[in-house]
């Protein structure tokens, strides 16, 4: 009769051994597997099961991994956030250049929106205030906010706050006009005029009230 073979040494499962906290990223914790860090994640690893004592298999080593993605898109929006301000579709376009995931760059933004760190109505009123002391004014605003994502509608509700009269937006036109004026002062008139004319569409104004005011400057008769 033939001795039976040995059996196979028996494998124990390997588990989650805990979730502490990252001493270097607040908010997150660092997953143990067998007692060894595995990943840092966010603090929703409770939510899809990932807690100690918990089997480590396929299922979880992807759940960790995507938590995970979700951590590092997290602490690239705060990374950015912190050196300036952003629009949400601006945020965006960001992470995704980065590389994060698109489920990992919704879960970010979608947390920075619920915090209070991403709010396009502030961002595009903090804009207008901030490029209108720079001398840009509403079409060049307009332009800008335009490429960056913000809605229309919070655009236009910003350069009503800053400008609650046209007339308003005008008297800086003006001030740049006069100024820019004095540096063309010895070229034809004509030639005057057309840069003039050229400079202030760059900064965002135009139209026929435009055109009455280059006219009025250059006759040195100010508001008239």
């Amino acid at each position: 009769m033939q001795p039976m073979a040995p059996s196979p040494p028996h494998r124990s499962l390997s588990r989650i051994t805990g979730l502490e906290p990252d001493p270097r990223r607040p908010g997150a914790v660092r997953l143990l597997v067998d007692g060894k860090p595995f990943c840092t994640v966010h603090e929703g690893a409770g939510a899809v099961g990932l807690a100690p004592g918990a089997v480590w298999d396929e299922t979880s080593s992807q759940a960790a991994s995507r938590l995970a993605e979700e951590e590092g898109a997290w602490r690239a929006l705060l990374g950015a956030l912190g050196r300036r301000s952003f629009s949400v579709a601006a945020i965006r376009r960001r992470l995704q250049q980065k590389g994060h995931t698109p489920e990992a760059v919704s879960y970010a933004v979608d947390r920075g929106k619920a915090l209070g760190l991403l709010d396009d109505a502030a961002f595009a009123a903090t804009f207008v205030d901030t490029r209108a002391a720079r001398g840009r004014g509403p079409g060049r605003l307009r332009r800008d906010l335009a490429v960056l994502g913000v809605d229309r509608a919070l655009v236009e509700d910003a350069l009503r706050a800053r400008w609650p009269e046209p007339e308003e937006a005008m008297a800086l036109a003006q001030q740049l006009a006069e100024r820019r004026s004095k540096q063309l002062s010895g070229l034809p008139r004509e030639v005057r005029r057309r840069r003039l004319l050229a400079f202030l569409a760059r900064r965002g104004f135009s139209g026929a009230g435009v055109n009455d005011l280059v006219h009025r400057v250059l006759q040195g008769g100010g508001t008239a």
